[in-house]
């Protein structure tokens, strides 16, 4: 069920209606049928790979503290070989099998892969990660077991997170589903004006810049050099506005409920660095390669050699995580280079900064521009359709410049865009909306706006849900992150 649909707008409404209605002990019971029903309304038979995942990691996970040694290397081996498996499965299958009959072409041996008639389930990466950090928690000794297995499923499907996150930690999120609260005025507006924002960077920004952007990506030949770089300064805001938009309507919903998620964007485009973009950026994801992968690994205490090793192996499984495809562990490879480059560099260039004089301010003033550049390009990657589509767009980068006069502007904007004044209106919009971001988060300007008279804000939210209603297009476009 998408969140910028007629149907959520009937199942959330209905949903909290009931939870409030409802005994302080039979609340977490609901939510877990609701969001069961939340997740069959796309496929119902989907449901059972959730739940297979949820009977084997509970079983998994009740069993570890009876048993030491060997006996606990295996149950863990189980739990990651059925996660990791349906994930394969499902997600990875037809892209090794393309892989290993280019392989045996290469050898001389003709093989035609069969191609799997599987849909991938939606947010089945999210709630296989969020299982699995459960089950290595459990492990490592860090999270004690879930008894009740209903409540625990509940963890692993709880609806406002469960497609696209944030993947949250069982440690962080399972007492907050064993006592869920009642009727709180304050908590439920919170979080129906931060749904309201999402729903606004969604169906307003992001839906509205991705036929600009899709139109550039699927005519690289006909677009200008500078046509690209301006689809994928747009994509860089698409991508932005309609994934923290749907995190944005989850943390609402969630609080609506009494429950807090944890945040998963940190105003990404304020980042210095691409290590800083991580930092900022699907924290949740970042933490768990973090925890469970990078640091297991030996992060960064090991030799030069070893750590960019890491780093590039990480990265590359990240970019891998996001899709089966050669373009996404470009995407990912490349972002590891950076980094490894902004570490190796990272004495050389704070000599320069010394050397040169340059005050800190100035200093930061410089790198979150190019930030957003190398990020920027990377997601020119991220877009395309494979490799050679992303050769052939930047191909294109040299071309076309004696087109940015007046005219060619409005014959482009007309290609890409209903008209020239609705693009220039839009590209005016997405500094504003970066403001808004800003402004949200600011614990000063949030202080002032609460002493703010009632009715002052209560015009705000008014034409906030005007533009949505307004100017957004439900369920015109799905949330990007669906589809990992």
């Amino acid at each position: 069920m998408l969140f910028n649909s007629f149907a959520f707008l009937l199942f959330f409404p209905l949903v909290v209606a009931v939870h409030f209605l409802l005994p302080a002990r039979a609340r977490w019971v609901h939510q877990l049928l609701a969001s069961y029903a939340f997740y069959m309304w796309w496929e119902p038979a989907y449901a059972l790979l959730i739940l297979a995942s949820t009977v084997v990691d509970w079983a998994v996970a009740r069993r570890m503290p009876t048993v030491d040694g060997r006996s606990r290397q295996v149950l863990l081996g189980v739990s990651l070989l059925v996660n990791l498996g349906l994930l394969f499965s499902f997600k990875y299958y037809d892209f090794a099998n393309a892989q290993l009959a280019v392989v045996l072409q290469a050898l001389g041996v003709a093989w035609t892969p069969h191609a799997s008639s599987l849909l991938l389930p939606v947010g089945i990466s999210f709630y296989t990660f969020q299982t699995l950090a459960y089950t290595i928690d459990v492990y490592r000794g860090r999270q004690e077991p879930e008894r009740n297995l209903a409540r625990f499923a509940l963890y692993v499907c709880f609806w406002p997170q469960l497609v696209a996150g944030p993947i949250e930690r069982a440690g962080r999120l399972l007492p907050q589903l064993r006592d869920l609260p009642g009727w709180d005025a304050e908590r439920v507006a919170s979080g129906l004006r931060r749904m309201l924002w999402g729903l606004f960077k969604k169906m307003v920004i992001a839906d509205r810049i991705a036929p600009v952007v899709g139109a550039v990506y699927a005519d690289p030949e006909g677009s200008p050099g500078w046509g690209f770089l301006l689809a994928v300064a747009m994509f860089s805001y698409q991508i932005w506005c309609d994934f923290s938009g749907y995190t944005d309507v989850a943390l609402g919903a969630a609080k609506v409920l009494g429950v807090d998620l944890v945040e998963n964007f940190h105003q990404p485009h304020l980042s210095s660095s691409v290590r800083d973009y991580w930092r900022r950026w699907h924290v949740s994801l970042s933490q768990w390669f973090r925890d469970y992968l990078y640091i297991p690994l030996g992060g960064n205490r090991v030799g030069p050699v070893r750590h960019t090793l890491n780093v590039l192996f990480v990265m590359a499984l990240c970019g891998l995580w996001h899709g089966a495809g050669w373009n996404f562990v470009l995407w990912g490879v490349l972002h590891g280079v950076i980094i490894v480059a902004e570490v190796r560099t990272q004495t050389l260039r704070d000599g320069l900064v010394q050397r040169l004089r340059i005050p800190p301010a100035v200093r930061g003033v410089l790198q979150r521009p190019i930030t957003f550049v190398l990020v920027g390009i990377t997601y020119s990657v991220f877009r395309s359709e494979g490799a050679r589509h992303w050769w052939t767009l930047l191909q294109r980068l040299p071309e076309g410049w004696d087109t940015l006069t007046p005219a060619g502007t409005l014959a482009f904007a007309e290609t890409v865009s209903p008209g020239p004044l609705w693009l220039a209106a839009l590209l005016c919009l997405l500094p504003v909306v970066e403001g808004l971001q800003y402004a949200r988060r600011d614990e000063r300007i949030r202080a002032w706006w609460s002493r703010l008279p009632f009715g002052v804000r209560l015009w705000g939210d008014l034409a906030l849900l005007f533009a949505v209603v307004g100017l957004g297009e439900m369920g015109a476009q799905a949330f990007i992150y669906f589809q990992f």
